[in-house]
């Protein structure tokens, strides 16, 4: 017997990897104006952004073809198509690498992934950081850090804590007193994770994260359905520390050669 999907129910995110796309693709075609693909804005238009008859148009393909696209339809897009669809949306690098791993394709335009790693090594490289830092897994669970970490999150990595970031992130009170400006940088990680999990979003311990997320934190919901894409940029990161009071870093990622759902990030103090 099914149900329908209800307020108590609510149909899962990112049901199929074909409605993925589709709702992808959609929100960001809802978002570009005619005027920023050279196209004059025309008569008054009922739905934001471009029209579906127009981004087929840009991209030399049937307006009823993109439209299955966009509705999640099991139809078979090449390479070569969605790389005109990634141009005529005008993506971002994240946001079109998030395409291809949507549509289960190699971009044209990416080298050959390579293979091989040790992992041992970066591991043991934290130790020697005289920084906070600390690697992350494909789910942005920290396998090491080291004790200037530790003390700068608290309650995530001092103590015996829960040790995903996510988790902590959007669950954890201390997490919202800690980080400053909580909101812009919930938003912003939601958006880095939909584009780095993106290569295994359909492994059983990555469904398992978004779904506890997804019941747990309302911010979390919020922020994956808005389709947000975003790179892992690093950059200035300002703390509320409870002993030491406002803290500011600049973080850095580093990805190992072979390994990129591995991440090494490192917290300089300005």
């Amino acid at each position: 017997m099914t149900t329908s999907p209800t307020a108590d129910h609510p149909p899962p995110l990112d049901a199929t990897p074909a409605r993925a796309l589709g709702d992808f693709i959609r929100a960001h075609r809802e978002r570009l104006s005619p005027q920023a693909v050279g196209l004059p804005p025309g008569p008054r238009r009922r739905t934001p952004g471009l029209r579906r008859e127009e981004v087929a148009q840009l991209c030399g393909v049937s307006p009823t073809w993109y439209t299955w696209i966009e509705q999640g339809r099991p139809v078979s897009a090449s390479a070569e198509a969605l790389a005109r669809i990634a141009v005529a949306l005008q993506l971002s690098r994240a946001e079109r690498a998030y395409l291809f791993e949507l549509a289960a394709q190699r971009d044209p335009a990416e080298p050959d992934p390579a293979a091989a790693d040790a992992p041992a090594t970066l591991l043991e490289t934290v130790r020697l950081v005289n920084a906070p830092a600390y690697v992350l897994d494909r789910q942005w669970t920290a396998l090491a850090w080291n004790e200037r970490a530790a003390d700068l999150f608290v309650g995530w990595l001092d103590g015996t804590h829960d040790r995903n970031l996510l988790r902590y992130t959007f669950t954890e009170p201390a997490a919202s007193a800690l980080i400053v400006d909580w909101e812009t940088r919930a938003r912003r990680l939601a958006a880095e994770f939909r584009a780095d999990s993106i290569r295994h979003l359909n492994d059983a311990p990555t469904r398992a994260l978004i779904d506890s997320l997804s019941a747990a934190s309302d911010a979390f919901t919020r922020f994956w359905a808005s389709q947000d894409v975003g790179g892992r940029e690093g950059g200035r990161r300002e703390f509320n520390h409870p002993r030491d009071g406002r803290v500011v870093y600049d973080q850095i990622t580093f990805k190992p050669a072979h390994r990129e759902d591995l991440k090494l990030v490192v917290l300089v103090r300005e």
